[in-house]
């Protein structure tokens, strides 16, 4: 057993919300590029130009790819042969968050009531945290920043069985044409498939920390991810809604056992900023 002092979460914590919010993981970068080289528009390709020099700036300059450096979302895994001892995780994580978004100087855009007063909580916290007991001694945490404009395009839908895998497709490609230029498009496409109505959620979720290039250990829901990718990439929406051929740059799928009476389905969207980082400690 492993003694883990919940204190050592601050420091990596703060890292990971400026780094999150200023440097763009590889893979999204890359995509991008190739979107740009690819694109028929000729305002799509400017779009895309312009999102490439933003990247470098803020690389460069530690400067938000955002203004809307988003909800403070951890994907915390604890190993099972760890002893947490000091005091209690989650408020040492939120005091990496807070930490994080002060000294980053990353906007803050949390509101303690959700529905009547509103008012600002002034240092981005609480976040939102996933826990997950998994084997071994180590603690990793992957924080995905969510800004609200892509956000507010997700949903969920209780689908019926009979629907099938061609209902699923025509939902999602529906949703996201519709969501248009709001969820500043090229978009990553996070698909939950099965479990229970909460639980779908989190699966299109966490299909958003995965790598651009990877698809589904399911052949059959591989293809289904390049269907919808291109059925999406066809409807014409464009970089920043403005017309092209690059809507989304990947779509994503996850899968859980469902109920024989159920066929859940969500999808969660995130812009072109696709920000993650990942500590293991």
């Amino acid at each position: 057993m492993r003694e883990f002092d919940v204190s050592d979460v601050i420091e990596p914590v703060k890292t990971l919300c400026i780094e999150a919010n200023t440097i763009l993981p590889d893979d999204v970068k890359q995509k991008l590029l190739d979107a740009k080289e690819a694109e028929e528009s000729p305002v799509g390709k400017e779009i895309l130009a312009q999102i490439e020099e933003n990247i470098e700036i803020s690389a460069a300059e530690k400067l938000p790819l955002c203004q809307d450096t988003g909800f403070a979302v951890l994907f915390v895994e604890i190993g099972q042969d760890v002893h947490l001892v000091g005091g209690d995780i989650r408020e040492a994580l939120n005091e990496g968050v807070r930490q994080g978004y002060k000294d980053g100087y990353l906007r803050k855009s949390i509101v303690d009531d959700p529905a009547i007063e509103r008012v600002n909580t002034k240092d981005n916290t609480p976040a939102i945290i996933h826990w997950d007991i998994v084997p071994g001694d180590k603690v990793k945490i992957t924080i995905a920043p969510k800004g609200g404009g892509s956000e507010n395009m997700s949903t969920v839908k209780m689908m019926k069985p009979a629907d099938g895998i061609d209902g699923i497709k025509d939902f999602v490609v529906e949703w996201v044409r519709n969501a248009g230029g709001n969820p500043c498009p090229p978009v990553v496409v996070g698909v939950g498939i099965g479990g229970t109505f909460e639980h779908v959620a989190y699966l299109a979720k966490s299909s958003l920390l995965r790598d651009i290039g990877s698809v589904s250990p399911n052949p059959k829901f591989a293809e289904a991810e390049k269907d919808i990718l291109e059925k999406i990439n066809a409807t014409g929406v464009g970089p920043m809604g403005l017309g092209g051929k690059t809507t989304a740059l990947a779509v994503f799928i996850e899968t859980h056992p469902c109920h024989i009476a159920s066929m859940p389905v969500a999808v969660n969207i995130n812009c072109h900023a696709a920000r993650h980082k990942s500590v293991v400690l």
